[in-house]
């Protein structure tokens, strides 16, 4: 797990250090700098080195992150000519890197790489092993006929950054129990009253469908394998007096359901010491729903995972809240950070305010912008 980061000169990021927790949200408005702070872990995955000795700016179409070039990276009003980070790992004394700034360069070369004893230790860590489930705002939209690859859903236990995998993923992996017994869903226990006896389905699949059920009552997922390279999605929904509907193609139920099956699908897969980055992930979902998923990453973090997340959802903030006052997650395991842009005379950058949580699920702060837009707009109305 990722203790804290620490970064300077990177994008709009002129210095900070970030006291990372299981569970850590990232706030603000658009344009504020909550991506570069992902994209910054992102490039260190990216590296494929080690020692991190170099950071690969363009990851290409199979890459995570593109961030163009060094003139991309390096913070646009600093007179310095590097970029530097300092990790800590749970486990681990800080690291320091510093990396070299040129021109138009899309590699960026270590001042001071790591020490091979440095290097030993942080690739058993979650960011560079295939316990890392990273998803994009820019997801993959809904359709029937869905890619697949062995490497990645096996070997990588991975959806993909896009979610293009998530079917192939519930194809191969959907009868695994899911790792931690709390994400369990209320309704995950089945009673046979003629035996007297009960059975738990703790299945990914069984467990996605009960997850999806809060944001679309009665759904269901089907997967099958239709070619080597083709895996078929198809939804269901119960019916009340006649069992259960036709099977639906994705395009025909719309976006907020396949979208949500990404971001269930990457939360409930996570494993014992995993870290899961995910952006945005209330995209097209209703209110409610998002109130559910914030209950679901706060069960997923009260255990040996890392959670980031960045949101612009209130619903999405309450529902964590609540599930902090519900003791569903220990307040000690949260934070979030609210990212505001600073303008002064010579330059620009990006403040960013650590924001504590209570027992209560009360925040240390409520600067402006953060969750005033409902009263903001109701006034307007009076």
């Amino acid at each position: 797990m990722i203790s804290s980061l620490q970064l300077k000169n990177f994008k709009s990021i002129k210095s900070k250090l970030f006291p990372l927790r299981n569970l850590n949200i990232l706030l603000g408005l658009n344009g504020q700098g909550k991506s570069s702070f992902i994209q910054a872990l992102l490039l260190l995955r990216q590296s494929e080195k080690p020692d991190l000795s170099q950071l690969r700016l363009q990851g290409g179409e199979t890459g995570l992150v593109n961030i163009g070039t060094a003139n991309d990276l390096l913070y646009q009003f600093t007179d310095d000519d590097f970029i530097d980070y300092e990790i800590k790992f749970q486990k681990a004394d800080s690291m320091a890197l510093r990396y070299a700034y040129e021109h138009e360069a899309d590699i960026v070369k270590a001042i001071t790489p790591l020490s091979p004893v440095e290097s030993e230790i942080i690739i058993d860590e979650a960011l560079f092993t295939n316990r890392f489930q990273y998803l994009t705002a820019q997801r993959v939209e809904p359709k029937s006929g869905n890619a697949t690859s062995s490497s990645s859903v096996m070997e990588g236990n991975s959806i993909g950054k896009y979610g293009q995998y998530t079917a192939h993923f519930l194809e191969l992996r959907g009868n695994e129990d899911i790792a931690f017994t709390n994400t369990l869903h209320d309704r995950s226990k089945t009673i046979e009253t003629l035996f007297e006896t009960s059975t738990v389905s703790s299945s990914l699949i069984s467990q996605v469908n009960l997850w999806l059920n809060e944001l679309s009552p009665g759904v269901s997922v089907h997967t099958k394998k239709i070619s080597s390279d083709i895996v078929l999605l198809e939804y269901e929904f119960v019916q009340p007096t006649l069992g259960k509907t036709n099977r639906f193609k994705p395009e025909n139920v719309g976006f907020g359901i396949s979208y949500a099956l990404h971001v269930v699908t990457a939360l409930l897969s996570a494993k014992e010491g995993g870290l899961v980055i995910i952006e945005n992930p209330e995209s097209h979902i209703h209110p409610r729903g998002q109130v559910e998923l914030g209950r679901l990453i706060a069960l997923v973090a009260d255990n040996d995972v890392q959670v980031i997340i960045e949101t612009h959802s209130d619903h999405l903030l309450n529902g964590i809240r609540v599930g902090i006052k519900q003791q569903k997650l220990d307040c000690q395991k949260a934070i979030a950070f609210y990212f505001q842009k600073v303008i002064e005379e010579t330059e620009q950058y990006s403040d960013v305010l650590n924001i504590e949580f209570d027992a209560m699920g009360e925040l240390s702060d409520y600067p402006k912008g953060l969750l005033d837009e409902w009263s903001t707009q109701l006034m307007n109305l009076m």
